[in-house]
């Protein structure tokens, strides 16, 4: 809990100028602290891991069943295409991902995935725009076979292996990759808008009218907020969408890297969410929730926001991660839930 009150951050000086869809929404519910690409390689593993052949069954049905019989052939093919040395996976998820070595000799990370709307497109157009500052650069994407050549970031050490007695350092890691993350959307820019998330609560609201599975006062208060959040945006920015500690890679190029954007338009603001809660929100522990108010603080200082801002967005992401959990048949994570009380008590 606070033991210490409200918290103590000050208002900051003016911002600096900033330089220049179903699957999603069911990835997010899913398991927020599940890498799709881990610090190293797995030896000896299965070409299509149990834990991936489940998610894109229950994720994509039909499609996902052809692409997963389809997807040696596809690997083959995409290797092939681009001249590509395929080597040892890595930890997946919901996509296909190992590491490769281009015909230069350059090692990269081929991930592929089904070729519906929406995921891997924004991925890709996320990096694009992104042009490797703070993320790692992508080499190449081909839309019809679903599939991105990234920059391997090296050593590719997780950022939640600071977690807890560096948890500050990961913190600072995170506001230098956001800092360079944000920046003006490109002309024309494709990608979504945050405002499209409003949807979430009220269709959680229509399908749940009690307060199971989670409580109907949070989720309508989170509702409120995030609209007045999305209204009173100081600038709209290019948003990694899914920045925790799992996404957070050390490199050599810059000292930590960003991985698996999800590729949206809004106030800088909501990037920190899933920073506060993660990494590992399905397990409960007292040693990280008391974690919170340091971050939250760090993070504002760090991100010259509001700490009054920073608190609403937290709050709202950890609900919003409930909803989307419910949406897609499961159970809220624990730690969503403690932080999301725990927030609620210090909102403005």
């Amino acid at each position: 809990m606070l033991e210490n009150g409200p918290f103590r951050g000050r208002r900051p000086a003016p911002r600096e100028p900033q330089s220049p869809g179903g699957y999603a929404r069911r990835h997010r519910g899913a398991k927020a602290a599940e890498p799709s690409v881990c610090h190293a390689p797995l030896v000896d593993a299965p070409l299509i891991p149990a834990v991936l052949a489940r998610n894109v069954r229950e994720t994509w049905g039909a499609q996902g069943e052809r692409w997963l019989a389809a997807l040696p052939t596809s690997i083959a093919d995409v290797a092939g295409q681009w001249d590509l040395t395929v080597g040892a996976a890595f930890a997946m998820s919901f996509h296909w991902v190992a590491a490769v070595t281009r015909s230069d000799g350059t090692p990269a990370v081929l991930k592929l995935g089904p070729t519906g709307p929406g995921h891997l497109a924004h991925e890709a157009a996320a990096l694009d725009a992104f042009d490797g500052r703070g993320a790692v650069r992508l080499l190449a994407y081909d839309g019809a076979c679903g599939a991105l050549l990234l920059e391997r970031a090296e050593p590719g050490s997780m950022a939640r292996y600071l977690v807890p007695k560096h948890d500050g350092e990961a913190t600072a890691a995170a506001v230098a990759v956001l800092r360079l993350l944000h920046r003006r959307p490109p002309p024309h820019c494709s990608l979504p808008q945050l405002e499209d998330e409003a949807e979430c609560f009220a269709a959680h609201q229509r399908a749940y009218p009690g307060d199971d599975p989670v409580p109907r006062r949070l989720v309508e208060r989170a509702g409120r907020l995030f609209d007045e959040l999305c209204a009173t945006a100081p600038t709209r920015v290019l948003l990694h969408g899914d920045l925790h500690h799992d996404n957070l890679l050390s490199a050599t190029r810059e000292p930590w890297l960003a991985i698996d954007p999800h590729g949206v338009v809004g106030d800088p603001g909501y990037d920190v969410g899933a920073l506060v809660y993660n990494p590992d929100p399905d397990r409960r522990d007292d040693r990280l929730l008391s974690l919170v108010p340091a971050r939250i603080e760090q993070l504002a200082d760090g991100l010259r926001t509001p700490v009054e801002r920073v608190v609403s967005w937290a709050f709202v992401k950890a609900v919003l991660s409930q909803v989307w959990s419910a949406e897609n048949g499961g159970t809220p994570s624990r730690r969503t839930r403690d932080v999301s009380m725990l927030l609620a008590s210090q909102l403005p």
